[in-house]
Protein backbone atom coordinates (compact mmCIF):
# COMPACT_ATOMS: atom_id res chain seq x y z
CA UNK A 1 0.00 0.00 0.00
CA UNK A 2 0.95 3.59 -1.06
CA UNK A 3 2.25 5.88 1.72
CA UNK A 4 -0.55 8.83 0.97
CA UNK A 5 0.51 10.71 3.42
CA UNK A 6 1.41 15.16 2.23
CA UNK A 7 3.14 17.51 3.31
CA UNK A 8 2.05 21.25 1.76
CA UNK A 9 4.41 23.77 2.91
CA UNK A 10 5.48 22.32 6.43
CA UNK A 11 1.28 21.39 6.29
CA UNK A 12 1.63 17.95 7.38
CA UNK A 13 -2.00 15.61 6.17
CA UNK A 14 -2.88 11.98 6.37
CA UNK A 15 -3.91 11.94 2.95
CA UNK A 16 -4.03 14.97 0.00
CA UNK A 17 -7.91 15.15 0.00
CA UNK A 18 -8.70 18.21 2.23
CA UNK A 19 -12.87 19.66 1.90
CA UNK A 20 -12.64 23.20 0.68
CA UNK A 21 -13.37 25.96 2.15
CA UNK A 22 -17.40 25.93 1.87
CA UNK A 23 -20.18 25.00 3.37
CA UNK A 24 -18.73 21.38 4.25
CA UNK A 25 -17.01 22.92 6.46
CA UNK A 26 -18.94 25.51 8.33
CA UNK A 27 -19.11 23.82 11.68
CA UNK A 28 -17.13 21.83 14.02
CA UNK A 29 -19.55 18.90 13.71
CA UNK A 30 -19.36 18.73 10.05
CA UNK A 31 -15.38 18.73 9.74
CA UNK A 32 -15.22 15.83 12.79
CA UNK A 33 -18.08 13.86 10.82
CA UNK A 34 -15.28 14.74 7.83
CA UNK A 35 -12.29 13.50 9.66
CA UNK A 36 -13.99 10.32 10.78
CA UNK A 37 -15.32 9.83 7.20
CA UNK A 38 -11.07 9.58 5.76
CA UNK A 39 -11.03 13.14 4.96
CA UNK A 40 -7.14 14.33 5.37
CA UNK A 41 -7.55 17.68 6.13
CA UNK A 42 -10.36 20.67 5.83
CA UNK A 43 -10.09 24.63 4.98
CA UNK A 44 -12.57 26.15 7.76
CA UNK A 45 -15.33 27.85 5.95
CA UNK A 46 -13.71 31.74 5.81
CA UNK A 47 -13.75 33.69 8.58
CA UNK A 48 -13.89 37.35 9.43
CA UNK A 49 -16.41 39.21 10.41
CA UNK A 50 -19.98 37.32 10.86
CA UNK A 51 -22.50 38.34 7.27
CA UNK A 52 -25.73 38.22 6.43
CA UNK A 53 -26.69 35.57 3.74
CA UNK A 54 -29.67 35.42 1.72
CA UNK A 55 -32.28 32.51 0.40
CA UNK A 56 -32.10 31.14 -1.68
CA UNK A 57 -28.51 30.39 -2.16
CA UNK A 58 -27.62 27.28 -4.90
CA UNK A 59 -28.24 26.21 -8.02
CA UNK A 60 -27.33 23.41 -9.95
CA UNK A 61 -26.63 22.97 -13.54
CA UNK A 62 -27.41 19.37 -15.27
CA UNK A 63 -26.41 18.23 -18.64
CA UNK A 64 -27.49 15.22 -20.85
CA UNK A 65 -28.76 13.50 -17.51
CA UNK A 66 -26.08 14.07 -15.40
CA UNK A 67 -26.71 15.96 -12.24
CA UNK A 68 -24.55 18.84 -10.98
CA UNK A 69 -22.57 19.01 -13.69
CA UNK A 70 -21.88 22.81 -13.01
CA UNK A 71 -22.72 24.44 -9.55
CA UNK A 72 -23.48 27.72 -8.86
CA UNK A 73 -23.65 29.41 -5.32
CA UNK A 74 -24.38 32.98 -3.85
CA UNK A 75 -23.62 32.20 -0.42
CA UNK A 76 -20.96 34.60 1.58
CA UNK A 77 -18.57 33.56 4.18
CA UNK A 78 -19.40 31.97 7.42
CA UNK A 79 -22.73 34.24 9.28
CA UNK A 80 -21.41 32.52 12.59
CA UNK A 81 -19.74 34.35 15.39
CA UNK A 82 -15.49 34.43 14.73
CA UNK A 83 -15.09 33.42 18.49
CA UNK A 84 -17.53 30.16 18.10
CA UNK A 85 -15.68 28.88 15.14
CA UNK A 86 -12.42 29.41 17.37
CA UNK A 87 -13.71 27.62 19.70
CA UNK A 88 -15.16 24.90 17.52
CA UNK A 89 -11.88 24.81 15.35
CA UNK A 90 -10.00 24.10 19.41
CA UNK A 91 -11.86 21.24 19.62
CA UNK A 92 -11.80 19.85 16.60
CA UNK A 93 -8.11 19.89 16.39
CA UNK A 94 -8.19 18.59 20.15
CA UNK A 95 -9.94 15.51 18.98
CA UNK A 96 -7.72 15.15 15.61
CA UNK A 97 -4.43 15.90 15.99
CA UNK A 98 -3.25 14.38 13.20
CA UNK A 99 -5.36 16.13 10.42
CA UNK A 100 -4.64 19.44 9.16
CA UNK A 101 -6.75 22.20 9.81
CA UNK A 102 -6.81 25.45 7.70
CA UNK A 103 -8.78 28.54 8.55
CA UNK A 104 -9.90 30.14 5.54
CA UNK A 105 -9.47 34.22 6.05
CA UNK A 106 -11.16 37.25 4.95
CA UNK A 107 -11.16 41.07 6.44
CA UNK A 108 -10.91 44.33 4.85
CA UNK A 109 -7.23 45.35 3.29
CA UNK A 110 -6.18 46.66 6.54
CA UNK A 111 -2.74 46.00 8.24
CA UNK A 112 -4.45 45.95 11.89
CA UNK A 113 -6.94 43.87 10.78
CA UNK A 114 -5.18 41.26 9.49
CA UNK A 115 -2.52 41.06 11.96
CA UNK A 116 -5.42 40.61 14.49
CA UNK A 117 -7.43 37.92 12.93
CA UNK A 118 -4.10 36.04 12.10
CA UNK A 119 -3.36 36.05 16.09
CA UNK A 120 -6.79 34.69 16.99
CA UNK A 121 -6.89 31.87 14.87
CA UNK A 122 -3.56 30.60 15.07
CA UNK A 123 -4.39 31.04 19.29
CA UNK A 124 -6.75 28.11 18.72
CA UNK A 125 -3.73 25.93 17.08
CA UNK A 126 -4.82 25.89 13.19
CA UNK A 127 -1.88 24.28 11.02
CA UNK A 128 -2.05 27.17 8.67
CA UNK A 129 -4.39 29.98 6.72
CA UNK A 130 -5.72 30.26 3.53
CA UNK A 131 -5.80 33.75 2.96
CA UNK A 132 -9.37 33.81 0.86
CA UNK A 133 -8.86 36.46 -2.55
CA UNK A 134 -11.45 34.53 -4.82
CA UNK A 135 -14.60 35.36 -3.37
CA UNK A 136 -16.83 36.74 -6.67
CA UNK A 137 -19.59 37.44 -5.07
CA UNK A 138 -20.93 39.50 -1.89
CA UNK A 139 -17.48 40.06 -0.22
CA UNK A 140 -15.89 41.67 -3.84
CA UNK A 141 -18.43 44.48 -3.83
CA UNK A 142 -17.44 45.51 -0.05
CA UNK A 143 -13.84 45.54 -1.38
CA UNK A 144 -12.92 41.93 -0.47
CA UNK A 145 -12.47 38.89 -2.20
CA UNK A 146 -11.28 38.76 -6.08
CA UNK A 147 -11.74 42.67 -5.52
CA UNK A 148 -8.49 42.34 -3.63
CA UNK A 149 -7.72 39.16 -5.85
CA UNK A 150 -7.48 40.54 -9.20
CA UNK A 151 -4.86 43.11 -8.28
CA UNK A 152 -1.60 41.66 -8.03
CA UNK A 153 -0.26 44.62 -5.75
CA UNK A 154 -3.35 43.79 -3.16
CA UNK A 155 -2.66 40.46 -3.00
CA UNK A 156 1.21 40.96 -2.72
CA UNK A 157 0.43 43.40 0.27
CA UNK A 158 -1.93 41.54 2.33
CA UNK A 159 -0.05 38.61 1.70
CA UNK A 160 3.01 41.09 3.18
CA UNK A 161 0.66 41.81 6.34
CA UNK A 162 -0.31 38.17 7.22
CA UNK A 163 3.13 36.64 6.97
CA UNK A 164 4.28 40.09 9.66
CA UNK A 165 2.33 38.13 12.16
CA UNK A 166 1.91 34.43 10.83
CA UNK A 167 3.97 31.53 12.62
CA UNK A 168 1.98 29.07 10.78
CA UNK A 169 2.24 28.58 6.35
CA UNK A 170 0.40 30.77 4.62
CA UNK A 171 -1.50 29.68 1.26
CA UNK A 172 -2.81 32.04 -0.87
CA UNK A 173 -6.05 31.52 -2.77
CA UNK A 174 -5.92 32.67 -5.99
CA UNK A 175 -9.43 33.80 -8.26
CA UNK A 176 -9.64 32.57 -11.64
CA UNK A 177 -11.65 36.10 -12.48
CA UNK A 178 -8.61 37.29 -13.92
CA UNK A 179 -6.57 37.14 -17.38
CA UNK A 180 -3.19 35.82 -16.39
CA UNK A 181 -3.43 33.43 -13.06
CA UNK A 182 0.31 33.43 -12.87
CA UNK A 183 0.45 37.21 -12.39
CA UNK A 184 -1.31 36.84 -8.98
CA UNK A 185 0.29 33.86 -8.02
CA UNK A 186 3.90 35.67 -8.68
CA UNK A 187 2.91 38.93 -6.53
CA UNK A 188 2.08 35.74 -3.87
CA UNK A 189 5.04 34.71 -4.34
CA UNK A 190 6.83 38.12 -3.69
CA UNK A 191 4.73 39.31 -0.69
CA UNK A 192 6.31 35.75 1.42
CA UNK A 193 3.35 33.31 0.35
CA UNK A 194 4.48 29.99 1.47
CA UNK A 195 1.84 27.60 -1.44
CA UNK A 196 -0.98 28.92 -3.40
CA UNK A 197 -4.01 27.12 -3.92
CA UNK A 198 -6.50 27.31 -7.21
CA UNK A 199 -8.96 27.77 -8.29
CA UNK A 200 -12.02 29.80 -6.39
CA UNK A 201 -14.88 30.02 -8.14
CA UNK A 202 -15.49 31.65 -11.75
CA UNK A 203 -18.33 34.36 -11.93
CA UNK A 204 -21.39 32.92 -13.20
CA UNK A 205 -24.89 33.11 -13.74
CA UNK A 206 -26.52 29.53 -13.77
CA UNK A 207 -29.56 29.96 -15.27
CA UNK A 208 -32.99 31.55 -16.20
CA UNK A 209 -36.51 30.48 -15.46
CA UNK A 210 -38.13 30.43 -18.75
CA UNK A 211 -41.78 30.25 -17.19
CA UNK A 212 -41.16 32.70 -14.20
CA UNK A 213 -38.50 34.57 -16.10
CA UNK A 214 -36.60 34.95 -12.49
CA UNK A 215 -32.64 34.01 -12.55
CA UNK A 216 -31.90 30.74 -11.00
CA UNK A 217 -31.35 31.25 -8.20
CA UNK A 218 -33.15 34.52 -6.98
CA UNK A 219 -34.04 36.16 -4.00
CA UNK A 220 -37.58 37.91 -3.97
CA UNK A 221 -37.48 37.57 -7.89
CA UNK A 222 -33.90 39.53 -7.55
CA UNK A 223 -30.71 37.63 -8.86
CA UNK A 224 -27.47 37.96 -8.64
CA UNK A 225 -23.97 36.77 -10.29
CA UNK A 226 -22.49 33.47 -8.14
CA UNK A 227 -19.47 31.50 -8.03
CA UNK A 228 -19.44 27.99 -10.61
CA UNK A 229 -18.09 25.14 -9.72
CA UNK A 230 -18.14 21.41 -9.92
CA UNK A 231 -17.06 19.05 -12.22
CA UNK A 232 -17.70 21.33 -15.10
CA UNK A 233 -14.53 23.43 -14.49
CA UNK A 234 -12.56 20.92 -13.84
CA UNK A 235 -10.41 21.90 -17.40
CA UNK A 236 -10.01 25.18 -16.41
CA UNK A 237 -8.22 24.76 -12.73
CA UNK A 238 -6.34 22.12 -14.10
CA UNK A 239 -5.07 24.33 -16.93
CA UNK A 240 -4.31 26.92 -14.21
CA UNK A 241 -2.45 24.67 -11.78
CA UNK A 242 -0.33 23.83 -15.03
CA UNK A 243 0.46 27.56 -16.23
CA UNK A 244 1.56 28.04 -12.24
CA UNK A 245 3.26 24.59 -11.97
CA UNK A 246 5.87 25.28 -14.99
CA UNK A 247 6.37 28.70 -14.11
CA UNK A 248 9.82 28.78 -12.50
CA UNK A 249 8.73 32.01 -10.84
CA UNK A 250 6.28 29.75 -9.03
CA UNK A 251 8.52 28.21 -6.86
CA UNK A 252 6.33 27.09 -3.83
CA UNK A 253 3.53 24.00 -3.34
CA UNK A 254 0.31 24.54 -5.35
CA UNK A 255 -3.33 22.95 -3.64
CA UNK A 256 -5.70 22.09 -6.42
CA UNK A 257 -9.46 22.80 -6.40
CA UNK A 258 -11.60 22.45 -8.89
CA UNK A 259 -14.25 20.14 -10.14
CA UNK A 260 -12.58 16.80 -8.45
CA UNK A 261 -15.18 14.42 -7.81
CA UNK A 262 -13.00 11.34 -7.59
CA UNK A 263 -9.56 9.64 -7.60
CA UNK A 264 -8.55 10.07 -10.86
CA UNK A 265 -9.01 13.97 -11.09
CA UNK A 266 -7.15 14.17 -7.76
CA UNK A 267 -4.58 12.24 -9.83
CA UNK A 268 -4.23 14.58 -12.70
CA UNK A 269 -3.74 17.64 -10.45
CA UNK A 270 -1.09 16.12 -8.84
CA UNK A 271 0.51 15.50 -12.07
CA UNK A 272 -0.02 18.48 -13.21
CA UNK A 273 1.84 19.53 -9.84
CA UNK A 274 -0.22 19.95 -7.30
CA UNK A 275 0.74 18.76 -3.57
CA UNK A 276 -2.96 18.12 -2.78
CA UNK A 277 -6.07 18.87 -3.34
CA UNK A 278 -9.64 20.76 -2.28
CA UNK A 279 -13.12 19.47 -3.04
CA UNK A 280 -16.09 20.88 -2.65
CA UNK A 281 -18.75 20.03 -4.96
CA UNK A 282 -18.55 16.41 -4.92
CA UNK A 283 -19.12 15.87 -1.38
CA UNK A 284 -22.01 18.51 -0.81
CA UNK A 285 -23.60 15.91 -3.95
CA UNK A 286 -22.77 12.84 -2.19
CA UNK A 287 -21.60 13.52 1.16
CA UNK A 288 -18.21 13.11 2.62
CA UNK A 289 -18.00 8.92 2.25
CA UNK A 290 -16.50 9.50 -1.04
CA UNK A 291 -13.33 10.47 0.16
CA UNK A 292 -13.14 6.25 1.01
CA UNK A 293 -13.13 5.49 -2.92
CA UNK A 294 -10.83 8.44 -3.47
CA UNK A 295 -8.61 6.67 -0.96
CA UNK A 296 -9.09 3.19 -2.38
CA UNK A 297 -8.49 4.47 -5.82
CA UNK A 298 -5.50 6.34 -5.42
CA UNK A 299 -3.66 3.65 -3.22
CA UNK A 300 -4.46 1.15 -6.04
CA UNK A 301 -3.40 3.44 -8.99
CA UNK A 302 0.60 3.98 -6.86
CA UNK A 303 0.63 0.65 -6.51
CA UNK A 304 -0.32 -0.24 -10.05
CA UNK A 305 2.33 2.20 -11.21
CA UNK A 306 5.05 1.04 -8.65
CA UNK A 307 5.00 4.29 -6.41
CA UNK A 308 5.59 4.17 -3.04
CA UNK A 309 4.07 7.78 -2.43
CA UNK A 310 1.97 10.20 -3.46
CA UNK A 311 4.77 12.72 -3.16
CA UNK A 312 6.49 11.03 -5.86
CA UNK A 313 3.77 11.64 -7.71
CA UNK A 314 3.92 15.32 -7.74
CA UNK A 315 4.25 17.53 -11.09
CA UNK A 316 5.67 14.28 -13.02
CA UNK A 317 3.13 15.75 -16.22
CA UNK A 318 4.48 19.32 -15.96
CA UNK A 319 7.40 18.76 -18.31
CA UNK A 320 4.99 17.67 -20.80
CA UNK A 321 2.80 20.93 -20.94
CA UNK A 322 4.30 23.40 -23.60
CA UNK A 323 3.15 26.27 -25.47
CA UNK A 324 1.52 25.27 -28.75
CA UNK A 325 4.41 26.83 -30.98
CA UNK A 326 6.73 24.19 -29.46
CA UNK A 327 4.70 21.27 -30.59
CA UNK A 328 5.75 18.92 -33.51
CA UNK A 329 4.27 20.19 -36.18
CA UNK A 330 5.10 16.61 -38.38
CA UNK A 331 3.44 14.40 -35.63
CA UNK A 332 0.91 12.38 -37.37
CA UNK A 333 -2.01 10.26 -35.78
CA UNK A 334 -4.83 9.19 -37.32
CA UNK A 335 -8.38 7.61 -36.83
CA UNK A 336 -8.68 3.98 -36.86
CA UNK A 337 -12.16 2.03 -37.46
CA UNK A 338 -12.95 -1.60 -35.85
CA UNK A 339 -16.41 -2.75 -37.93
CA UNK A 340 -16.53 -5.40 -35.96
CA UNK A 341 -16.86 -3.35 -33.04
CA UNK A 342 -19.12 0.02 -34.99
CA UNK A 343 -22.41 -0.38 -34.70
CA UNK A 344 -22.94 1.74 -37.61
CA UNK A 345 -24.65 4.68 -36.04
CA UNK A 346 -22.98 6.77 -38.20
CA UNK A 347 -22.36 9.77 -35.75
CA UNK A 348 -18.76 10.10 -36.69
CA UNK A 349 -19.12 9.77 -40.34
CA UNK A 350 -21.71 12.81 -39.99
CA UNK A 351 -19.40 14.76 -37.32
CA UNK A 352 -16.25 14.52 -39.74
CA UNK A 353 -18.37 15.36 -42.83
CA UNK A 354 -20.51 18.19 -41.43
CA UNK A 355 -17.71 19.79 -39.22
CA UNK A 356 -14.09 18.65 -39.82
CA UNK A 357 -12.46 16.87 -43.11
CA UNK A 358 -14.77 14.78 -44.91
CA UNK A 359 -12.59 11.48 -44.68
CA UNK A 360 -14.98 8.80 -43.78
CA UNK A 361 -16.39 6.95 -46.39
CA UNK A 362 -19.42 4.96 -46.10
CA UNK A 363 -19.25 1.64 -48.28
CA UNK A 364 -21.10 -2.03 -48.58
CA UNK A 365 -19.19 -5.17 -48.07
CA UNK A 366 -21.26 -8.78 -47.90
CA UNK A 367 -24.34 -6.73 -47.97
CA UNK A 368 -22.92 -5.06 -44.47
CA UNK A 369 -22.65 -1.12 -44.26
CA UNK A 370 -19.30 -0.60 -43.37
CA UNK A 371 -16.55 2.69 -42.56
CA UNK A 372 -13.52 3.71 -43.36
CA UNK A 373 -11.14 6.07 -43.00
CA UNK A 374 -8.88 7.73 -45.74
CA UNK A 375 -5.61 8.43 -43.78
CA UNK A 376 -4.27 10.60 -46.18
CA UNK A 377 -7.16 13.05 -45.67
CA UNK A 378 -7.26 12.65 -41.58
CA UNK A 379 -5.56 14.97 -40.07
CA UNK A 380 -6.07 13.26 -36.22
CA UNK A 381 -8.62 15.72 -34.75
CA UNK A 382 -9.87 12.98 -32.77
CA UNK A 383 -13.55 14.13 -32.93
CA UNK A 384 -14.94 10.38 -34.86
CA UNK A 385 -13.39 8.84 -31.56
CA UNK A 386 -15.04 11.74 -29.11
CA UNK A 387 -18.56 11.16 -30.59
CA UNK A 388 -18.42 6.94 -30.83
CA UNK A 389 -20.17 5.48 -28.14
CA UNK A 390 -18.59 2.82 -28.02
CA UNK A 391 -15.40 1.77 -26.69
CA UNK A 392 -12.54 0.16 -29.34
CA UNK A 393 -14.56 0.97 -32.10
CA UNK A 394 -12.59 4.05 -33.55
CA UNK A 395 -8.98 3.91 -32.39
CA UNK A 396 -6.49 6.77 -32.83
CA UNK A 397 -2.68 5.27 -33.99
CA UNK A 398 0.66 6.99 -34.78
CA UNK A 399 1.66 6.98 -38.33
CA UNK A 400 5.40 7.05 -38.79
CA UNK A 401 6.71 10.59 -39.90
CA UNK A 402 8.71 10.68 -43.07
CA UNK A 403 10.18 13.97 -42.19
CA UNK A 404 12.04 15.02 -38.99
CA UNK A 405 9.82 16.53 -36.11
CA UNK A 406 9.85 20.50 -36.03
CA UNK A 407 7.98 23.23 -34.23
CA UNK A 408 6.41 26.45 -35.18
CA UNK A 409 9.31 27.72 -33.20
CA UNK A 410 11.72 26.25 -35.15
CA UNK A 411 10.24 26.50 -38.68
CA UNK A 412 9.93 30.21 -38.14
CA UNK A 413 13.15 30.71 -36.63
CA UNK A 414 14.97 28.58 -39.91
CA UNK A 415 13.04 30.86 -41.75
CA UNK A 416 14.34 33.88 -40.14
CA UNK A 417 18.21 33.02 -40.79
CA UNK A 418 17.50 31.81 -44.05
CA UNK A 419 16.00 35.09 -45.24
CA UNK A 420 19.32 36.90 -43.80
Amino acid sequence: MADLRIDLAGIKSPNPFWLASAPPTNSGYQVQRAFEAGWGGAVWKTLGDPILNVSSRFAAVSFNGQRVAGFNNIELITDRPLEVNLQEIYETKKRFPNNAIIASLMVEPKQEKWHEIVKRVEDVGVDGLELNFGCPHGMAERGMGSASGQVPELVEKQTYWVKEAAKTPVIVKLTPNITDITVTAEAAIRGGADAVSMINTINSLAGVDLDTWNTVPHVAGKGAHGGYCGPAVKPIALNMVAECARNPLINVPISGIGGISNWQDAAEFILMGATGVQVCTAAMHHGFSIVEDMIDGLNNYLDDKGIASVMDLVGRSVSRYSNWGDLDLNYKIVAEINNDVCINCNKCHIACEDTSHQCIDLYTEDGRPKLKVREEDCVGCNLCSIVCPVDGAITMVERKSTVPPMTWNERQSLISSLSK
